[in-house]
């Protein structure tokens, strides 16, 4: 083989291999008549002032999404209960946004949480997300004495106190606690059936995983709404830390996508919006039209999917008064 042969094969040898390979489809690419996805943003308390300005910040930065709720969590074990009581008022009394407030199981007798549950329908909150609640690190969770003992005991007790739309939570990959993927099944339905409005699910990271658990929850006799929760990653080391705790897989791909960039925030910023992006994009595709963000008060990279989603800022929206 000459020179000018040798050349012509290292030259085909790549676009032979190209042209044999199987075709994947795209993801379909939005359209003016594609139908624009229902969002809503999880946010924590802060505890200190300087983040209660960022939190602020957070909250001025995605309200011009138009969300359909907001959400402010608790701590484990009640422990931000007061603050948190603090911050869903004030987003309800000072801004035209609806805010969702987390009210948990734990650390509360019945009375004491249906108390919290009157105080809020009068300051006009109209959304409860109701949760078990976790316990403190270390400590196995126990019913309060004279308390709701599980998620489904306090969604009954909330529709006996007033017409709340209530959200719960829905695990794809299954409750850690639970004694069976079916047995967590099965209290999704309790859920539900005591009058829960929709499920919010954790985190996940393979669509298919999602996917799949919708099929097993239509197969069950669920029907609700089932919004995916999205996490953007920007911390890779810190999710693995805290998904082996909440039974949410990792998987390997997502630690190639981040490996070798602990000491560049700036690209793992970047990796982080296109891995989400991906994720939301195959998600819609997939027909999903509602997604749930937690937020981790970083508002930029919700922003940005958010836009690739096809939402944009509404120039009358609503602002901290």
């Amino acid at each position: 083989m000459n020179h000018q042969d040798a050349l012509h094969a290292a030259v085909l040898a790549p676009l032979e291999r190209w042209l044999t390979a199987p075709r994947v489809p795209g993801i379909p690419a939005p359209s003016t008549t594609t139908k624009l996805p229902a969002l809503s943003f999880e946010f924590f308390p802060p505890r200190t002032e300087a983040l209660e300005a960022q939190f602020w910040a957070c909250i001025r930065r995605l309200a011009p999404l138009g969300p359909r709720f907001v959400s402010v969590t608790y701590g484990a074990g009640g422990s931000t209960q007061n603050r948190t009581h603090a911050l869903v008022t004030k987003l309800a009394a000072e801004m035209a946004l609806p805010a969702a407030a987390h009210l948990t199981c734990v650390g509360a007798t019945r009375e004491e949480v249906d108390e919290v549950a009157r105080q809020y329908w009068q300051a006009g909150v109209r959304h409860i997300v109701a949760l078990r609640g976790d316990m403190p690190a270390g400590i196995a969770y126990a019913p309060h004495p004279g308390g709701y003992a599980y998620a489904a005991d306090l969604v009954a007790g909330l529709r006996r106190i007033a017409d709340f739309e209530i959200s719960v939570a829905a695990y794809p990959e299954t409750h850690p606690a639970a004694a069976s993927p079916e047995a967590d099944l099965d209290n999704l339905k309790r859920k539900l059936d005591a009058g829960a409005t929709r499920a919010i699910t954790q985190y996940f990271f393979d669509t298919e995983t999602y996917l799949r658990f919708l099929d097993r929850a239509l197969a069950a006799g669920i029907t609700a709404p089932i919004v995916p929760g999205i996490l953007p990653v920007t911390n890779f080391a810190q999710v693995a830390r805290f998904s082996a705790a909440c039974g949410a897989s990792v998987p390997a791909w997502l630690g190639h996508m981040f490996e070798g960039l602990d000491d560049d925030p700036e690209t793992r910023r970047m990796v982080a919006t296109v891995v989400a992006a991906e994720q939301v994009r195959l998600l819609q595709a997939n027909g999903i039209d509602e997604f749930h963000f937690y937020t981790l008060n970083r508002p930029d990279l919700v922003y940005a999917i958010a836009h690739i989603l096809g939402v944009r800022a509404k120039p009358d929206a609503a602002s901290p008064a």
